[in-house]
């Protein structure tokens, strides 16, 4: 078990640099097109970044008609909850 060799050391052994090189760009192009990001038929949508984020609360309905009315005069949240 002296003698144990990982793959680098033979390819640097058996290839000469080009050829090192070579495989090295053709590893990494490898890894890119099956790994991470959007691909076709993977089930990832791809993201629009001029799409803003929706997201919902349940309020009331006099809870929504002061927030209508906060929106419509500007008012300044910290001030009213006395700057906690």
């Amino acid at each position: 078990m002296k003698n144990l060799k990982t793959n680098d050391d033979l390819i640097k052994e058996l290839l000469t640099p080009d050829e090192q090189q070579e495989l090295t760009s053709d590893i990494e192009q490898a890894v890119i097109k099956y790994h991470g990001g959007f691909r076709e038929g993977a089930g990832r949508k791809k993201k629009n970044p001029s799409l803003v984020l929706k997201f919902q609360i349940r309020v009331s309905e006099k809870e929504k008609e002061f927030l209508a009315f906060a929106r419509k005069h500007n008012l300044d949240y910290d001030k009213l909850m006395g700057q906690y």
